[in-house]
């Protein structure tokens, strides 16, 4: 009778073993260590065990491997939810992802419409059209973005959009959506990036495709040292590792530092050429090959 595990929405599934692997090779395990990581997640099931302590024996066993930063590589979603708790951090990174498929980007703009004034996520602009972008950020795990989301996305749209030449409306979330969110956005004409929505196209490929890793992702720097990055707008580990002097402006030794450049060298010198971009307004997919 196979294992049972216990989602973090409350959600009971059959142990997905080929789901398991397929998390550890898309993280970027090294080959090497991708077996070893499984075997030591299957010695540890129980029936109904939940998916968050299947994170925490992976995370374990990484961070006392041979490659200790691939922890870091695995903690993707986790980091992304620490871009909190304001969500500003998660519009200023998901501006950089799409600043890094040719957009221009402003963020948090004013905008008047004919009934009411509005602050606005992302404007995004590129090949002569524009969308406006709503970046839904939750720090919990298993939160869904509902059918209202998508509605008042529109809604908003829908008041400012003639004054400012608004093409489209666009909700990315770091989370997942739900059946009816995604129904009525498609019904809008409106786009929907959730973490894994659409398949093969969600924010958790964007990232991947991208290479460009929230700072969060960093286990070498406290909550505390994180929080100061974000706030000066840092987000990017790149951007870390393109301005090193940054880490002079945090509280650390200089061992520290060497740790943290360590890790951040093998966060960024793995990191995979662009090969998505956004440009179909008028599709299904909101992710296209490139042209």
């Amino acid at each position: 009778m196979p294992v049972k595990v216990v989602k973090a929405t409350g959600e009971v599934a059959d142990f997905d073993e080929a789901k398991v692997a397929n998390s550890i090779r898309r993280a970027g395990i090294p080959d090497g260590l991708q077996q070893a990581v499984l075997r030591h997640v299957k010695d540890k099931l129980y029936n109904e065990i939940s998916t968050a302590e299947i994170y925490h024996h992976i995370s374990e066993f990484l961070g006392k491997s041979s490659v200790p930063f691939a922890k870091s590589r695995y903690s993707l979603k986790q980091a992304i939810m620490l871009l909190g708790p304001t969500g500003y951090p998660f519009e200023d990174f998901v501006a950089k992802l799409l600043e890094a498929l040719g957009y221009d980007t402003k963020v948090r703009q004013i905008l008047n419409g004919a009934c009411i004034t509005h602050e606005i996520d992302i404007i995004a602009h590129k090949h002569g059209l524009t969308a406006m972008i709503e970046a839904k950020f939750h720090n919990s795990p298993g939160t869904r973005s509902e059918v209202h989301v998508p509605m008042y996305t529109k809604a908003r749209f829908d008041d400012i959009k003639d004054r400012y030449g608004l093409d489209q409306a666009w909700v990315v979330t770091n989370t997942k959506t739900t059946k009816d969110a995604n129904a009525f956005a498609q019904c809008a004409n409106m786009r929907v990036i959730s973490w894994s929505y659409p398949e093969g196209e969600g924010l958790r490929d964007l990232i991947e495709q991208s290479g460009l890793h929230p700072i969060t992702m960093i286990t070498t720097l406290t909550l505390s040292q994180k929080m100061k990055l974000l706030e000066d707008h840092l987000t990017l580990c790149k951007d870390l590792w393109d301005n090193k002097s940054r880490l002079d402006t945090l509280d650390m030794t200089e061992e520290q530092k060497k740790r943290t450049l360590e890790e951040l060298a093998f966060i960024c010198n793995t990191e995979p050429a662009i090969t998505a971009s956004v440009d179909n307004f008028s599709g299904q997919s909101p992710l296209q090959p490139p042209v």
